[in-house]
């Protein structure tokens, strides 16, 4: 054994000790203290790295449920409007129902019904301009989808939600949010009127019905008397009961005398005549026959939101009672078709155009997790269209003859239009927002339990290395003392 002084290996080495296990206790006391695991890079170079992307999503989750839930009031602000804007048109459907009993109704009370409707269509008009959400405008047309035609000989109106069922290119179809662009339209199949033509020949047009009689059209009753009722008389009662038969007769000339012809007043398959003719005033022989009319379709081309071409088929009288001019599409858009537009000849034509303008919310914490949804204007000319050419819910007239009826086919639609857009937002706020902010909320969870694994203290672990750290410090502190004191043996040898 050799004895040095100016170097002493024992305690060097001892103190590299002790320094070693102060540095490993003061770090454990750090992450103690902090509750971390990770204080700096040089702790876990890779871990905070893992650690700060993980925390990057998990801000960028919990912004996400933060937007999902401010999308989710904006539309329980603009569906609290339409709620308001749904018991207008219900109490103006019921002054136009009123207004069509004009066997007691005179026309003050018909003035008075309709001072009510333009109230309640201003109050329709001030709640579109006016409802919004913070500064931004929710039902004036601003936030969705409007549409406006461009060829009235073809169409006389026309009504777009937020989104199509189509095809771009041959794809499979799928829905598209619907861009500014051009709307064009090529009829496919035109619709037909259910027509009957009688076979007894009569003229000329004031000839005599030499038999008492009755014909049954569309289970109502019509009578003839023998030698009194004239072939015209006849064809004029049949049309006055047509607003309840849904049947229009007229006089046709086959060329040698006249027929008597019943259509029905509307296109379509859900239109039809039946006739019971068993004495045969319309028929030679007693005779008994039904026809209905035919849908038009249609293949309309739209604009997508991403500027592609959305080819959709749309088809008539799809609702019970609808024209089958009026063409409708799966996602519950509209077009209605005048005479001159139900022609199969006609070709692709151009006939409005949709101006797009939807609400788009960040809901997910990375580019590109967006959803989009259209709030259609909801002014008074732009509701109710479709059902009437030209007209809408501001051009209602319950005075005039034949107001009345117009007005409740206007009312309905509008109605209707409004329910559609209330059923899309509950779809939207269900099947998205409030599902988004369930799954978001679940990953947030997940992810957090993640970032903590890999950053925060595991204080029973750090508390044994603590301990560890805490013993071997004391330990080295005493044998460093030792270490020290070796030295002065070389004293002995002195003396």
């Amino acid at each position: 054994m050799s004895l040095r002084i100016n170097t002493n290996m024992s305690a060097l080495n001892a103190l590299r000790n002790v320094e070693r296990a102060s540095d490993g206790f003061g770090r454990s006391i750090e992450k103690l203290a902090s509750g971390l695991r990770i204080n700096r890079s040089a702790d876990d170079p890779a871990g905070l790295i893992r650690s700060e992307d993980l925390r990057a999503q998990i801000a960028g989750l919990e912004q996400a449920i933060a937007n999902s839930q401010d999308a989710t009031n904006l539309v329980k602000t603009a569906e609290g409007a339409l709620e308001e804007v749904h018991n207008l048109l219900r109490s103006m459907r019921q002054l136009a129902v009123a207004s069509g009993n004009t066997g007691t109704n005179d026309l003050t009370a018909l003035q008075a019904n309709q001072n009510q409707i333009n109230s309640a269509i201003d109050s329709i008009n001030r709640i579109a301009a006016q409802t919004q959400f913070g500064t931004k405008k929710l039902l004036d047309g601003t936030a969705g989808v409007s549409a406006v035609v461009t060829d009235f000989t073809r169409v006389g109106g026309m009504f777009f939600g937020g989104s199509v069922f189509g095809s771009v290119g041959g794809a499979a179809s799928q829905e598209y949010a619907i861009g500014t662009g051009t709307i064009t339209i090529d009829v496919t199949t035109a619709a037909t009127r259910a027509s009957i033509t009688g076979n007894r020949g009569y003229t000329p047009a004031t000839a005599i019905i030499q038999t008492s009689a009755s014909v049954v059209i569309n289970g109502v009753s019509f009578s003839t008397q023998a030698g009194t009722t004239t072939i015209q008389s006849f064809v004029d009662q049949i049309n006055s009961q047509s607003s309840v038969t849904g049947v229009v007769a007229e006089l046709v000339d086959n060329g040698t005398n006249l027929n008597v012809r019943l259509r029905a007043r509307e296109y379509g398959a859900n239109f039809s005549v039946t006739v019971n003719d068993q004495q045969a005033i319309l028929f030679t022989a007693a005779t008994t026959s039904s026809a209905s009319g035919t849908n038009a379709t249609a293949t309309v081309s739209v604009t997508n939101i991403d500027g592609g071409v959305v080819t959709v088929l749309f088809t008539g009288g799809k609702a019970a009672g609808d024209s089958g001019l009026k063409l409708t599409d799966a996602k519950g858009n509209v077009i209605l078709l005048n005479e001159a537009g139900n022609d199969t000849t006609s070709g692709d034509g151009a006939v409005g155009r949709t101006s797009a303008g939807q609400l788009e919310f960040q809901i997910g914490a990375n580019a590109g997790q967006v959803a989009r949804f259209s709030i259609n204007n909801m002014r008074a000319d732009k509701i109710g269209t479709g059902v009437v050419a030209g007209k809408s819910l501001k051009d209602i007239d319950v005075t005039k003859t034949g107001g009345a009826e117009e007005a409740l086919k206007i009312i309905d639609a509008a109605i209707s239009q409004v329910s559609k857009l209330r059923g899309d937002m509950g779809a939207f706020q269900k099947n998205v927002l409030e599902s988004n902010m369930r799954s978001l909320s679940v990953a947030k969870e997940n992810l957090t339990a993640t970032e903590s694994a890999i950053r925060d203290t595991n204080f029973a672990e750090e508390i044994s290395r603590f301990t560890k750290f805490q013993i071997l410090q004391q330990a080295g502190m005493s044998v460093l003392g030792q270490a020290n004191f070796a030295p002065q043996g070389v004293l002995q040898l002195i003396r």
